[in-house]
């Protein structure tokens, strides 16, 4: 396809930052977008792998300590989230389970599936984790221990969970990830170092990220691809 074909369908622009970013070559800047979508049909399924594992892991450990309609029983009168500083959280759980009662839908594990990302970061957030009484880094086996220079806390889980809830965002809202938030340079920086923090928290929880992504793991490769596109 033509430059011009190719920037009327996708829209100048957009292009334009892809444009600048390969130097002025429309040609190197159409493999960059092709690539930047790759790399992004790569790097969403692995958040997803990564947060099925999270969301797991989470509510094997708050069944234990809350029951087995923890979710649910959450947002109820008197349920751990149902107060003001939490609201949030107990506005996205009661809509989700209210429309699968209504669909004749419910149970535990549908209700699970219906929650965002952000549920499970905020479980992290201190209100969250104060009210689900301050276990759930159980969840991490692995997690280094801490030290005065480096505390592995519960913010520091929360912010972690948040740079990957960003990420997970851009790709959703169609944002180019082969760049800086700012400015028109190909960067694959973020998206490297975005990656080995999934690994390393999927590592934390006691999997190995080798063989649970065997098959999705392409970040890398896809990266190397769209650096050699940088002009020199």
């Amino acid at each position: 396809m033509k430059y011009k074909e190719f920037e009327r369908i996708i829209s100048e622009e957009r292009m334009s930052r892809y444009v600048g970013a390969c130097g002025g070559n429309t040609r190197k800047a159409m493999t960059l977008y092709r690539y930047n979508v790759e790399l992004a049909q790569t790097v969403f399924p692995i958040i997803g792998f990564f947060e099925v594992a999270l969301r797991n892991a989470i509510n094997v450990e708050l069944t234990i300590a809350l029951g087995s309609e923890w979710l649910k029983d959450s947002c109820l009168p008197g349920g751990i989230f149902n107060i003001p500083n939490a609201h949030k959280t107990c506005d996205i759980i009661s809509n989700a389970y209210h429309r699968l009662l209504r669909d004749g839908l419910y149970s535990h594990t549908k209700l699970l599936a219906e929650m965002e990302f952000g549920v499970w970061k905020y479980m992290f957030s201190p209100v969250q984790y104060r009210q689900t009484g301050r276990i759930l880094l159980r969840i991490f086996p692995n997690r280094p221990r801490s030290s005065v220079q480096m505390q592995y806390n519960s913010s520091y889980v929360f912010n972690e969970l948040d740079k990957i809830n960003t990420l997970r965002n851009r790709i959703a809202h169609h944002e180019p990830i082969c760049f800086p938030a700012q400015g028109d340079i190909i960067y694959t920086d973020y998206i490297r170092n975005e990656y080995v923090k999934i690994l390393s928290l999927l590592e934390w929880l006691g999997i190995d990220s080798k063989k649970y992504l065997y098959g999705l793991d392409h970040v890398m490769v896809i990266s190397d691809k769209i650096d050699k596109l940088k002009p020199v």
